[in-house]
């Protein structure tokens, strides 16, 4: 029934085509392996291991006091760096979107009552909210906090041994601050990345190596149908390969899935198509399958660096981090955090959806473009 549907819908020669790419792909052991296999050992390596160290953490403010005491208190903050003031916000509620969103690390607000509990020798109460995606910066933000509004406290009031701060920290997102939470969404990414560009550039560069692109000519398929008929089957093994890294996380590490499953689905269907492109574009400038290897090698390493799956991109040198803006994984590991982690959609999500749109249209046109200059 399944299929006489599909020669209703398709012609013959392209479902033809489809079925011989199947086959083609499910009888090479390399690219099962890298199809299932890998993406698992990667995330279970990776996700055990990855503990970067972090430095300039984004500082977002709220000053309801406004005055001498609590001014120094923020200089003192951003004194050794680790800190970087990023932006001061009006109010709490804003502040609270502005982490929510990804735009700052940590919240700092200084209540009305700051000088005149200061005055009165009493603590002094602010509140921290931390963003607890990133387990390990906020592990570090956290430490870094209460030791700088200790030396603070003393410096302000030196007689007193009371605590002159009392924070009150809460934890976003990740309460439990589980490092794993944070590094396996960008190892799902790069893995994504490394499978989707390896598998379609090793697919088409193999019909270069055993001769059968000329065969495809004397087809009575258009070369439209040659074209999507390896593009359909590689697209629909490799959502199976993010299914099975999504469940590896979910199962393995606890990762919660807090958004809309459906939007993450699409969202990854269309990271797969940017994928799909470069890979594809790899084949048509190499000559052979060694060669397809090192070049995507010399390729996804870049990628993988940029992308702030291993490194936050805030520690960047100012040049890299304004390079990462054109790199497709930086966007896709963004809107995967977002969308597993904090549970936003494509409202907040948006300029990183725009950015994969275009970079998919870009290179599957751009590689679409050589292949069919290779069959002509």
């Amino acid at each position: 029934m399944v299929i006489k549907l599909l020669h209703r819908i398709f012609p013959g020669s392209f479902l033809a085509l489809i079925v011989k790419e199947i086959h083609q792909i499910l009888g090479n052991k390399e690219i099962i392996v890298l199809l299932t296999i890998a993406p698992i050992i990667q995330i279970l390596l990776y996700g055990f291991t990855l503990n970067p160290n972090i430095t300039k953490i984004n500082l977002g403010v709220v000053d309801y006091a406004n005055v001498t005491e609590s001014r120094e208190l923020i200089a003192a903050l951003t004194e050794n760096k680790v800190f970087v003031v990023k932006q001061y916000q009006p109010s709490q509620a804003k502040l609270g979107e502005q982490v929510r969103e990804g735009n700052i690390t940590v919240g700092l607000v200084i209540p009305p009552t700051f000088k005149r509990q200061l005055d009165q020798s009493k603590p002094a109460d602010i509140q921290i909210l931390v963003d607890g995606v990133d387990a390990n910066t906020a592990g570090i933000a956290s430490g870094y906090l209460l030791r700088i509004l200790q030396q603070q406290g003393r410096q302000l009031l030196p007689n007193i041994t009371l605590p002159l701060i009392r924070p009150a920290h809460t934890f976003l997102y990740n309460p439990g601050l589980i490092s794993g939470w944070f590094f396996v969404p960008g190892v799902i990414g790069i893995t994504l990345t490394l499978v989707s560009s390896l598998v379609s550039a090793l697919t088409v560069i193999r019909e270069k190596d055993v001769g059968t692109l000329e065969q495809l000519l004397m087809t009575p398929a258009a070369i439209w149908e040659i074209l999507l008929a390896k593009i359909v089957p590689l697209f629909v093994l490799l959502m199976g390969t993010f299914l099975i890294s999504l469940g590896v996380a979910r199962l393995v590490f606890g990762v919660p899935l807090r958004g809309n499953l459906f939007v993450l689905l699409l969202l990854s269907g269309l990271y797969l198509f940017v994928g799909i492109g470069i890979g594809i574009l790899l084949a048509t400038v190499s000559k052979n399958q060694q060669q397809v290897v090192l070049t995507a090698f010399f390729v996804n390493i870049p990628l993988i660096q940029l992308s702030g799956a291993i490194a936050p991109i805030d520690s960047m040198p100012d040049f890299f981090r304004y390079l990462s803006i054109l790199n497709p994984l930086r966007h896709y590991i963004r809107i995967l955090r977002g969308i597993l982690l904090k549970g936003i959609g494509i409202d907040m999500l948006y300029p990183n959806v725009l950015a994969l749109l275009i970079f998919a249209a870009f290179f599957l046109t751009i590689s679409i473009r050589q292949f069919r200059k290779q069959l002509t």
